[in-house]
């Protein structure tokens, strides 16, 4: 397997206020066995617009490199101290990078094949939104302006959707601020732009999701079938959020996935030195609570006991998201 990291924007394009020296990017874990094209996933992370997990990035990234695609993880911008919305930075983020894999197709191994976004939790309003809103994201760069944003599909797990009755509060607030527009609201609201050209979509969720309520997944569902899109739509009876690709307690993936907190790390350093854009004085607690150095780091370990059954039904996801591809 060849890996590398490569960022998305060039020099002097990324201009997000809160990036503390952070620039988005892809990680990519490509195939070597051969030179033969294959086709492609770029997986984008959830942690609630605030942050990114990294089982979500390298343990999904793993499940389908290992069914033949080369897959590329998107480290996108997100904000921790929920002091600089995040507007329309993401959307902007994912676009670029499908473009920018687009762009090295014949270096990435991907030339002519199908470009796949599967995003978790927050990470599925990422890639839910270049899936609506592909054609809403201008290129200046010529070096990208040829190759379109439209995803060949997207994967959809346990997705924050809706900014209606069933939205994840915390989510939207970081990625809107205290106080949206209705415009705003009206954008971001996955279910409501849905058109034809939306492309093919799988969704998955637990019914008993206790953070996104699984009425997310059935309103983006519906408003595909409204529109006539080719979908899939898979609700699984028990489960906890943030299940990933369901494979056990193997959260790591590849390594250690640590890299997705990049620019939470940076932050949070930044924070702490004084260094924090806008960042009020309770958050900057909380955060040095959240966050406290090593050496002042008295938490006990922490614990996680996955139920192996869940195994059963919900890990099956990954080979349904496949077959759903290989039939597109």
């Amino acid at each position: 397997m060849k890996s590398f990291r490569r960022d998305i924007w060039e020099s002097g394009e990324y201009t997000y206020a809160a990036a503390y020296g952070f620039v988005p990017n892809v990680r990519a874990f490509l195939h070597e066995e051969d030179d033969a094209a294959r086709d492609a996933l770029l997986v984008a992370p959830g942690g609630g617009y605030c942050m990114l997990a990294g089982h979500e990035g390298e343990q999904v990234a793993r499940a389908f490199y290992e069914q033949g695609m080369n897959v590329f993880v998107l480290t996108y911008t997100t904000d921790i101290t929920f002091s600089v919305p995040l507007k329309k930075q993401p959307l902007c983020d994912i676009a670029r990078a499908v473009r920018y894999l687009r762009a090295n197709g014949e270096e990435f191994r991907i030339a002519g094949r199908k470009l796949v976004v599967c995003g978790s939790s927050a990470g599925g309003h990422v890639a839910g939104s270049v899936a609506v809103h592909w054609d809403d994201v201008p290129e200046t760069n010529p070096s990208y302006a040829a190759f379109s944003a439209r995803p060949d599909a997207a994967i959809l797990s346990y997705p924050v959707i809706t900014t209606g009755e069933f939205t994840h509060e915390s989510s939207i607030g970081a990625l809107l601020g205290p106080n949206p527009t209705e415009e705003e609201l009206e954008y971001y609201s996955l279910e409501k732009n849905v058109t034809e050209d939306t492309p093919p979509t799988l969704l998955w969720q637990t019914a008993t999701d206790m953070l996104v309520p699984v009425e997310n997944s059935y309103l983006f569902a519906l408003a595909l079938r409204k529109k006539g899109v080719t979908f899939a739509h898979y609700v699984f009876p028990s489960g906890f959020h943030g299940l990933g690709a369901c494979k056990g307690l193997d959260w790591q993936g590849f390594g250690d996935g640590s890299y997705v907190m990049e620019q939470v790390n940076l932050a949070v350093a930044a924070v702490k030195e004084g260094r924090g854009v806008n960042v009020s004085e309770r958050r900057v607690a909380e955060l040095r609570a959240q966050f406290p150095d090593k050496e002042d780091d008295d938490r006990p370990p922490f614990e996680f006991k996955f139920d192996e059954t869940l195994k059963d039904d919900v890990g099956v996801w990954t080979d349904l998201a496949k077959v759903f591809i290989n039939r597109l």
